[in-house]
């Protein structure tokens, strides 16, 4: 988040810098072209700052779920959670069920994510008519575990070597990979809350294992953060609806 937090700070930063080139403020003590050049410059080495940051290493202290059973370090993590008055079993029931169309803004950042383009389906182009982790396990994910009403844990791979994309198996996490590989695992846990709620988080993770990989991936996780935590937000919304919601069922 940090590293992000320092890409979008510069990428803001250069647009400033740029609006100024073309209109320079004086009052913004920005009276010449040569002054608003450095602001985009001071910008752009921001940008590069947040993008090549390195990343640091984490790792769970006592295994406590699904999701720490196979990804239990990572280098690149966000968790969500919400409240839902309703019982694990219906909540459970939203999870599996909630589609891109209920989830507000998903289709508009995956469409930024995938630059506009036309793309075959997948997660970043789901249609309405099935269940987004459907959609997500028959085009490059698969489940990790799928423990009714508690967990769900999806995986995938995010990066790897040339050549190196094999069949991707629950075991393919617990495996000591060649360097190069990136896997990404999230999850879904339900826990009871009350007599009649339950607490629910998401988490997503990554573990690089390689300094490539994880320079890699850096990149990418920290351009598309923002995007990504706002999703993750409003399909725990998505799944709020659907719990409590009669008529979404």
């Amino acid at each position: 988040m940090f590293g992000s937090a320092i890409v979008y700070t510069g990428l803001v930063i250069t647009a400033a810098g740029v609006i100024l080139f073309l209109k320079p403020i004086e009052r913004l003590h920005v009276r010449s072209g040569s002054d608003a050049l450095a602001i985009a410059g001071i910008g752009a080495l921001l940008v590069g700052v947040g993008l090549t940051l390195p990343a640091s290493e984490s790792r769970v202290k006592k295994v406590e779920s699904r999701l720490d059973e196979f990804m239990p370090a990572w280098q690149f993590r966000e968790r969500h959670t919400i409240r839902i008055a309703a019982p694990p079993t219906t909540v459970f029931e939203g999870i599996r069920n909630v589609r891109a169309s209920e989830i507000a803004l998903f289709k508009t950042l995956t469409w930024i994510r995938r630059g506009g383009r036309r793309a075959p389906e997948s997660i970043l182009n789901a249609g309405d008519s099935t269940p987004l982790l459907d959609v997500a396990t028959r085009n490059g994910f698969i489940y990790l575990a799928d423990e009714a009403p508690r967990e769900i844990v999806i995986g995938t791979v995010v990066v790897a070597p040339r050549g190196g994309r094999g069949e991707l198996t629950p075991q393919t996490f617990k495996t000591q990979l060649p360097p190069g590989f990136a896997l990404a695992a999230m999850n879904f846990l339900v826990a009871p809350d009350g007599p009649n709620g339950s607490l629910v988080s998401t988490e997503t993770r990554v573990f690089a294992n390689s300094a490539g990989a994880k320079r890699r991936f850096a990149r990418y996780w920290r351009l598309i953060y923002p995007g990504s935590a706002l999703i993750r937000r409003m399909w725990l919304r998505a799944v709020e609806t659907r719990a409590t919601d009669p008529a979404t069922r």
